[in-house]
């Protein structure tokens, strides 16, 4: 949507806007001066968007949650949201131990091509998203602030480069400073993104089961990493086991569970964007696969001999690595079995 066009909706249409019957109340005597003050931060950067719920880089997961918020501002690369993602949740104050494997965990996914999610919090949040950009892969953070706000302070350097080698996304005004409320508002939409959520290492009391509850609700899958019993920072993590999340050691146990949800993910990606003619062919985007050799190939090369955009040359090569065609490999991918 044009800025224009925006501000002549909130004004004039704001009826026509997909927003909530609560929130449409509202409008009807809206604060100019901040709508004139988010189009003005729209304006201020090619890195920075707005993005309604009729735009098509809205997430088409996150449409699905009850309460999908109106608009997201984003500050990077948009096309990231419409990739598959997993969130990374788990303890602010984390152990070592924790800090290690949320890491290794969210490296394993990257080097999948699945978008790695968190909220940009110390802990294991803040491992997740190093552990993408460590390898070249792609981290979304959702902030309980405004977009321009960082929190925690110590964490400026990581929201630099989240927002070089993904994005930012936040619901509040740019200028929202923490707000306690905040946060436990926000991982509905970590979880609403995601094809599930990871839970590493939290106490019983942990914001990070929320997100995991919000996750059940939404319909996502949820998985959890055992440890001690003895250490009190993984009781909530055994309580999630107890209740039937999936108990995972390695990526590979979240991806094979994930076919189901990916699948959605995709054909809705596909309808909003006319690309599905591939989709009804007995061979899955038989073009793509046609690209992929015995023999590590370098996603570039796919890219290039596809002819197709990198977002959906991963998009649709996780779908052929969930059918068992390919399998991701350190310097790309490599066909599993012939047509």
């Amino acid at each position: 949507m044009e800025v224009e066009e925006l501000r002549q909706r909130l004004e004039h249409e704001h009826h026509a806007l997909p927003l909530p019957e609560q929130l449409l109340k509202a409008c009807y005597t809206p604060d100019f001066s901040r709508v004139e003050a988010a189009l003005s931060w729209l304006d201020s950067s090619e890195q920075h968007h707005i993005i309604t719920q009729s735009d098509p880089l809205y997430p088409s997961l996150l449409l699905q949650i009850a309460d999908p918020p109106p608009l997201l501002f984003v500050k990077g690369d948009p096309n990231a949201l419409l990739r598959p993602m997993i969130a990374i949740v788990g303890s602010r104050a984390a152990s070592q131990t924790g800090l290690a494997v949320g890491y290794q965990l969210a490296r394993e996914l990257a080097a999948c091509e699945i978008v790695v999610c968190s909220g940009m919090a110390a802990g294991i949040d803040g491992a997740a998203h190093q552990a993408a950009m460590d390898i070249e892969g792609t981290t979304i953070a959702v902030l309980g602030t405004g977009i321009d706000v960082i929190y925690p302070k110590r964490h400026r350097k990581l929201y630099a480069d989240i927002q070089a080698s993904g994005c930012l996304v936040s619901e509040f005004w740019p200028d929202t400073k923490p707000y306690a409320g905040n946060f436990p508002k926000r991982n509905r939409i970590i979880s609403g993104l995601s094809l599930g959520v990871l839970v590493v290492e939290a106490a019983r009391k942990s914001g990070s089961l929320i997100t995991a509850r919000l996750a059940l609700e939404q319909g996502r899958e949820v998985f959890a990493v055992p440890g001690s019993i003895l250490a009190g920072d993984h009781q909530g993590c055994h309580d999630l086991l107890r209740d039937g999340a999936k108990l995972v050691e390695s990526a590979a146990d979240m991806i094979e569970e994930l076919a189901p949800l990916s699948s959605f993910h995709l054909e809705e990606l596909h309808k909003r964007h006319h690309i599905g003619e591939e989709l009804a062919s007995d061979l899955p985007f038989a073009s793509l696969l046609a690209s992929v050799g015995y023999e590590a190939t370098p996603i570039d090369v796919v890219v290039e001999h596809s002819g197709k955009t990198i977002e959906l040359v991963l998009e649709q090569m996780l779908e052929l690595e969930l059918q068992g065609w390919v399998s991701a490999v350190p310097g790309g991918y490599i066909r599993l079995k012939r047509s």
